[in-house]
């Protein structure tokens, strides 16, 4: 364990694996959901054993983790409370952490046991939303502002279009495929217990590895970015920065804040803010809702100068003591979140954008990373999960969406789209729901194909998907607040 997280007292130990075990808890859980619909095609037109489909799923997924970028995992961290993310080791920070994972896995089970493909993305957003509401309450700043809701637009609208794109276009490709490809036993009802012919296993196979992969690929970040801020919260001198960073990226760095400061030297004031003063501006710039006051530029100013005497002092971020890690980090994200929002508002006009925006990118690599043991635990998770948990989903989407029977072209239109949405998806990092779109998909295919849809199982894929968000906001909230007090009261932590 020393090699993985360093020394460790056992208070730390045990809040560690406590709070690994929750992410990988969440990730097992997932694996219920939302992979089960990557298979359910396969296993419902007979191209593939149920044992198979289920294995070569879960590989799939381990692979999709493996390969995947990262950005859908910050994407999704971005969310939280800046002050919270900064502070994930104090109290509020644990509460933090224990509240959403608890709350999203209690909602997953709960659908899952009912059967019903309910999103894990709005699971773990509806907890994120709850407890930054909460802690901003906490905090005498009301409700609203405890939530990033520029960022929360951006998700909101990804999960709430991605439904409606898989129902179209599955429905559209479905018919397009009826028009081009006139072959009818790709448009019959598998029969029962024979496997089809060769040519459209193939296909089904295909579309059932591609969403898959997928999946992992984007679902699993969700699950990598918990367990980083798990790690940098409870052993930040191994993981608040990226250690293998090399000396020429360094020296890059050095040249490149230079420029952002020669960029930044018409904001700079006679008398040079404060360490203090400058992080005061930027906690309130930062802070949903937070205005660009006529300090806020000279103090990323005074935040970049800092970052320039430690890069200029250091030819390796392992040369930096560990108790100075921490400090590092958060001016990096200070200045990388204060570009990133000024940039975003169209405040870098006074300002040279371009020095400041390459600047940024290149430093969130320092903080912004995931080595290859969490992706492989997390994958591992996601994987066991569809291996375990997988029949309860499939059931429901290979036989209670459509009145009639899956057929062969059905299950590959459906799952054709939902593999290319999740894929795009994942290349601009944003986070979608497998479970929507696949579910969706299969009833604009039965839409299409006039087979009928069952009514109550609409009913209940609609009531679930209206609920997750609200009741896991109101979880999120709640756990938070009384993780805090509890976290506080037996570990004495502020």
């Amino acid at each position: 364990m020393e090699y993985f997280f360093g020394p460790l007292d056992g208070l730390h130990t045990f809040m560690l694996l406590g709070a690994l075990l929750l992410a990988l808890g969440f990730e097992f859980v997932n694996g219920f959901h939302d992979t089960a619909n990557a298979v359910a095609t396969v296993i419902y037109t007979h191209s593939l054993p149920p044992w198979v489909a289920v294995v070569w799923s879960g590989l799939c997924n381990l692979t999709g983790v493996l390969l995947s970028s990262g950005a859908v995992a910050f994407g999704v961290i971005s969310l939280l409370p800046a002050e919270l993310v900064m502070n994930v080791g104090s109290a509020a920070g644990f509460a933090m952490v224990f509240a959403l994972l608890i709350s999203a896995i209690l909602w997953n089970l709960g659908t899952w046991y009912l059967g019903l493909p309910a999103s894990s993305s709005h699971t773990l957003i509806g907890s994120i939303m709850g407890v930054g509401m909460m802690n901003s309450f906490i905090n005498s700043h009301g409700f609203l502002a405890g939530v990033n809701w520029t960022k929360a637009g951006e998700v909101g609208l990804t999960l709430l279009i991605s439904p409606l794109i898989g129902f179209v276009s599955a429905a559209v490709l479905l018919l397009l495929m009826k028009a081009l490809v006139r072959r009818p036993e790709l448009y019959s009802a598998p029969d029962p217990g024979k496997a089809p012919p060769w040519w459209i296993r193939g296909i089904l196979c295909g579309t059932c590895t591609g969403v898959s992969l997928a999946h992992g690929s984007n679902d699993g970040q969700k699950g990598m970015g918990l367990v980083m801020l798990i790690l940098v919260g409870i052993v930040p001198g191994v993981y608040a920065l990226n250690l293998n960073t090399d000396p020429a990226t360094l020296q890059q760095l050095l040249k490149l804040s230079q420029g952002a400061g020669a960029a930044l030297q018409t904001q700079v004031v006679a008398t040079p803010l404060t360490q203090e003063v400058a992080t005061r501006e930027l906690d309130s710039f930062l802070r949903s809702g937070g205005k660009l006051t006529p300090t806020v530029l000279p103090a990323l100013a005074q935040k970049n100068r800092e970052l320039a005497v430690v890069l200029a002092a250091h030819q390796s971020l392992n040369e930096l003591p560990a108790a100075d890690r921490v400090a590092f980090r958060t001016a990096i994200y200070y200045v990388t979140e204060t570009i990133n929002k000024l940039n975003k508002g169209h405040h870098l006009e006074k300002v040279q954008a371009g020095p400041l925006l390459t600047y940024k990118s290149a430093l969130e690599k320092t903080i912004k990373y995931i080595p290859l043991w969490v992706k492989v635990a997390v994958a591992l998770a996601l994987g066991c999960g569809t291996m375990i948990g997988w029949k309860r989903i499939v059931v429901t989407v290979g036989e209670k969406i459509g009145k009639a029977h899956l057929t062969y072209a059905q299950g590959a239109a459906a799952e054709l789209v939902a593999m290319i949405t999740i894929g795009l998806a994942d290349r601009y990092g944003l986070p979608v729901s497998t479970t929507h779109v696949l579910s969706s998909g299969v009833a604009g295919t039965m839409a299409a194909n006039r087979s009928g849809l069952q009514t109550s199982t609409l009913r209940n894929l609609l009531l679930a998907w209206v609920l997750t968000l609200p009741v896991c906001v109101f979880l999120g909230a709640l756990f938070f607040a009384g993780g805090l007090f509890l976290v506080a009261r037996m570990f004495g932590l502020h």
